[in-house]
């Protein structure tokens, strides 16, 4: 394993240089060099700068004590030129690579790697990387195969480094306080019977892209491509990715197995390729599926849905306990809390600042009409008093970084990444199969 030489720094003097450095990307080069410049350094190369390795560096650049020292990506033309530039303005001298085994093999200095390559690439980047002793931050989903995460798995065991999984809500400090706080210290939703969750997308063309920056087709076939739309596009080809059950939907189906504490044991789902055209996108747009999970309480059925042709209610998580219901979702607007009217006041989670206190109680609403006697009043809203005004990567980061400095555990280890990755996974396999798989409680661990 690579020793990092990386000394400890107090915690909340982090904190509050990260509060300074946070504020906005526009910060001039010459303060950015300052504050790198400590010696908590820690030095990373980003591999793979496409759009969401963009989000990650954006959301580094936000982060005290971050050197980004290489950048490696088969997009010469256009994703190295563009980071290549962005990260100097910034202060960062950067050398780029197209190939990672150059990389690997060039850059002695470095203690970290964030990964945001295509997922099947995932698998073997990331056991080079640890192999080489860097610690790994590797996006979600952990593999595109069963096989390539338990890759991932056994070479972080092996190596004795650290790998997070881009799972990020589970350091969102929102869904932290709902988690740990509310539903199981508080258990304010009571018997939690029913999850439903979704992530609808409005109707997107193929990623195109400028015809001057065109990658050669001996270069795409070198690293797994038949085409420059194919490489744009790979989360819709199968041995590539895993369509958007498998890209958007387990983040969600993560925080389902973490907010019940256990894994699912069954699922069954349907879905087809109902909009797009087959010979560009050979995943499923439209996917639907009902988990059960076995919990202490009973069983709990949960449903999921993603969607491309539609973005109403855009993307939330909403558990249902027989005492409330809890919506959350990263985007604000869209997280609540209501209790149904049979519960206990909740008066006290309000004096403890676990919620805030609604602004109107439905139940003194007065309308024209008249509540028929078989329809249920809508129970008030609490809001929740956390509000996440980061980058929504950025906790997640943080968390991984000071996992290194050794402050912190990672919250999204080797070993949860691949539970998630064994739940998601199958719900292609079940919509293939048209009937109920079972999960093996044994298979989510290695």
């Amino acid at each position: 394993m690579k020793k990092n030489n990386i000394t400890s720094i107090d915690r909340r003097e982090f904190i509050k240089s990260s509060a300074v450095t946070g504020a906005s990307l526009i910060l001039a080069p010459n303060v950015l060099k300052s504050i790198i410049s400590s010696p908590d350094d820690i030095n990373v190369a980003l591999l793979g700068a496409g759009a969401q390795g963009q989000v990650l560096m954006n959301a580094c650049l936000k982060i005290p004590g971050i050197r980004f020292k290489a950048v490696c990506d088969i997009w010469k033309e256009y994703n190295l030129k563009r980071t290549y530039r962005l990260l100097g303005k910034f202060g960062h001298k950067v050398n780029t690579y197209e190939d990672y085994r150059e990389m690997l093999d060039t850059e002695k200095e470095l203690n970290a790697v964030i990964i945001a390559t295509p997922d099947f690439w995932h698998a073997e980047h990331a056991v080079a990387c640890l192999e080489a002793g860097l610690n790994v931050y590797c996006e979600k989903e952990m593999s595109n195969t069963l096989e390539g995460a338990k890759r991932i798995v056994q070479a972080t065991k092996k190596s004795g480094n650290l790998l997070q999984v881009g799972h990020q809500r589970r350091s969102n400090p929102r869904y932290i306080h709902c988690c740990e706080k509310l539903i199981k210290e508080e258990k304010i939703l009571g018997h939690i019977t029913t999850i439903n969750g979704q992530w609808n997308r409005a109707v997107q063309r193929n990623l195109g892209w400028p015809e001057k920056y065109t990658i050669p087709k001996s270069r795409l076939k070198k690293y797994g491509f038949n085409s420059m739309g194919q490489f744009r596009n790979w989360r819709w080809y199968r041995g590539l990715g895993g369509g958007p059950i498998v890209d958007l939907g387990s983040h969600q189906l993560d925080i389902y197995s973490w907010f019940l504490n256990t894994n699912p044991s069954s699922v069954i789902a349907s879905g087809g390729i109902d909009y797009y055209e087959k010979s560009t996108h050979e995943w499923y747009d439209n996917v639907m599926a009902v988990f059960e999970y076995d919990t202490d309480q009973g069983k709990v059925r949960a449903f999921y849905q993603t969607i491309t042709t539609n973005s109403n209610s855009g993307y939330y998580e909403k558990f249902m306990g027989d005492q409330g219901t809890l919506h959350i979702s990263e985007s604000a607007g869209r997280a609540g809390i209501y209790r149904e009217h049979s519960a206990p006041l909740w008066d006290k989670f309000v004096r403890k600042g676990l919620l805030t206190s609604p602004k109107e109680d439905p139940w003194n609403i007065k309308g024209e009409a008249i509540l028929d006697i078989r329809e249920t009043v809508a129970p008030p809203r609490y809001n929740l008093p956390i509000i996440l005004r980061d980058p929504y990567h950025k906790p997640h980061l943080e968390n991984f970084f000071n996992a290194i400095r050794g402050k912190e555990n990672l919250n999204c280890n080797a070993e949860k990444g691949y539970a998630t990755a064994v739940a998601v996974l199958k719900v292609n396999e079940a919509v293939e199969k048209s009937h109920i798989i079972k999960y093996d409680k044994n298979e989510f661990f290695l």
